[in-house]
């Protein structure tokens, strides 16, 4: 496992984040076992949510069980769109989100925090100036956005800069091997995949802005399960179909297979390799329940790919 020290984390963070956007973590089931098992492959950063479910309370009562708090990084999010799409993206609503998210968590500070959709109409310079006043009281530490388009990023780093403001350093949107082709959940879902965000990608780079992806494997289609369409629509849910169920993407599905075969790698660990062999800075949200996937998805990370292979993979050839 890689891990690399950024700004305002006290803790190295670790290439691969263990996200517990899944079931048993809604529900707050057992999870013990899944959470003892990818620390001890060295998985140290954990990502969550207030709006996942019970995720929070449980992975809080694992850190404490465990007495892991000081040596992991937990990145949590805030003021998500409500159930009937109203936005949330303001002071209350990420204060409240906050002293929950805290409390859930056991802890007194949240390592990265997130806000995990925007809304334009609000000024993102009243968004920079509360995390600032957040972080300064020691409740978070470094903080950024998901679902936020580079634009409202750099218009928020735009302020922090004007007004000596700590500025965003990190943003989680979708980033993946697969392009994603629809909103899979709607209200805002952000992608910097494919060839349509080409400039999105360059922005991230010329910025040096680190790269959360979630969706890494485009929750599932990049699995090694689906092949077409079919095994799309039946294997996997209305949401993924929706996203990531194209042409395009089940040729790169192919082209991952076949070279795949001449490395002695699977599908996802081809699409993982991809991540961390574009030049952007990327750290790879994965979420499964599977011992020997995680495994497979570490190896994966350390794996190189040459120009040539990103550009078969990337249908530029």
């Amino acid at each position: 496992m890689q891990y690399k020290q950024l700004p305002y984390i006290k803790n190295p963070v670790s290439r691969i984040l263990f996200g517990t956007a899944m079931s048993p973590f809604f529900e707050d089931g057992e999870a013990d076992h899944i959470l003892d098992a990818v620390y001890e492959m060295g998985i140290t950063s954990f990502d969550t949510a207030r709006r996942y479910g019970l995720a929070e309370r449980s992975l809080g009562r694992w850190v404490e069980k465990n007495n892991l708090r000081e040596k992991l990084v937990i990145l949590s999010k805030c003021a998500h769109h409500d159930d009937f799409g109203n936005k949330r993206v303001s002071e209350k609503d990420i204060r409240e989100d906050l002293e929950i998210s805290l409390n859930e968590l056991r802890t007194n500070h949240i390592d990265i925090y997130l806000l995990h959709r925007d809304d334009p109409e609000v000024p993102a310079g009243e968004i920079v100036s509360l995390l600032n006043e957040l972080h300064e009281k020691g409740h978070i530490g470094a903080f950024g956005a998901s679902n936020w388009s580079h634009e409202r990023i750099a218009e928020a780093n735009a302020y922090a800069k004007a007004k000596g403001l700590i500025p965003m350093t990190i943003s989680s949107p979708n980033f993946s091997l697969a392009e994603q082709v629809e909103d899979p959940w709607g209200g805002g879902c952000i992608s910097i995949s494919g060839p349509k965000e080409a400039a999105a990608r360059a922005w991230y780079l010329e910025n040096n802005m680190p790269v959360f992806a979630y969706s890494s494997l485009a929750h599932g289609l990049l699995s090694g399960r689906v092949k077409n369409r079919a095994d799309a629509e039946k294997l996997l849910g209305e949401a993924a179909v929706k996203g990531y169920a194209s042409e395009d993407n089940f040729i790169r599905i192919a082209r991952a297979e076949k070279l795949g075969k001449e490395k002695g790698l699977t599908i996802a660990q081809v699409a993982m390799a991809y991540l961390f062999n574009t030049e952007l800075d990327v750290f790879a949200i994965v979420s499964s329940a599977s011992k020997e996937r995680m495994q497979a998805n570490i190896a994966a990370s350390e794996v190189m790919l040459t120009k040539a292979e990103m550009d078969y993979l990337d249908l530029k050839d």
